[in-house]
């Protein structure tokens, strides 16, 4: 069966949480988790750069 709520947390989001990310480039991708860059600034970025 399919899982009708999948995805639902990225509706109330401003810009549904997709976009470029700025560590990596990706196109398309969620920004869901939030770090810092080189300045000290919070910046969301994708899953695969949550953690750099």
């Amino acid at each position: 069966m399919a899982k009708q709520n999948r995805g639902k947390g990225l509706w109330g989001k401003p810009g549904r949480s997709k976009g470029t990310c700025p560590l990596c480039e990706r196109t398309s991708t969620k920004l869901l988790w939030q770090t810092k860059d080189k300045d000290g600034k919070d910046i969301h970025v994708c899953k695969r750069c949550q953690n750099k």
